[in-house]
């Protein structure tokens, strides 16, 4: 089990950028999936430790984990059967390709539920579909 320094400097807040890497690291990953382990991962790709609450909390990220957890049965190391180096990277790389697909399905099919949410009470709070569909403001800097 890994120790946790508590005397050492918080990490930065996650952003989209951070969430959308670390998405990508479970899209590509391969082997024995647990928090801590992704957490090691991601400390060392992007020099930044969190924890497992802070990483769960976000749906993509908690949503790609989970994803990845369910298909890493079904992924049988099929690389040893291959005999080139290429081969080994384009069956790793299109198992990455299959991962990242699913996760962005699933992303989609949230986002799409969350879009009919918010249509129904737009409906039934009597926002007309113009007021909803006009321009944002410009923003002046």
């Amino acid at each position: 089990m890994r120790k946790i320094n508590t005397a050492s400097k918080r990490s930065k807040n996650l952003t989209s950028e951070t969430i959308e890497a670390i998405v990508k690291i479970l899209d590509g990953w391969s082997g024995k999936l647990t928090w801590e382990l992704l957490i090691d991962e991601v400390s060392k790709r992007l020099h930044q430790t969190y924890t497992r609450q802070a990483l769960s909390s976000y749906e993509r990220v908690k949503g790609a984990f989970q994803l990845q957890k369910g298909r890493l049965p079904y992924l049988k190391e099929g690389a040893k059967k291959l005999y080139s180096p290429e081969d080994i990277a384009e069956s790793q790389r299109n198992a990455r390709l299959v991962a990242e697909n699913a996760r962005l399905e699933s992303e989609n099919q949230r986002l799409l539920e969350q879009f009919t949410r918010w249509a129904y009470n737009a409906h039934t709070q009597g926002i007309p579909e113009e007021i909803l569909n006009r321009a944002l403001p410009k923003v002046h800097r």
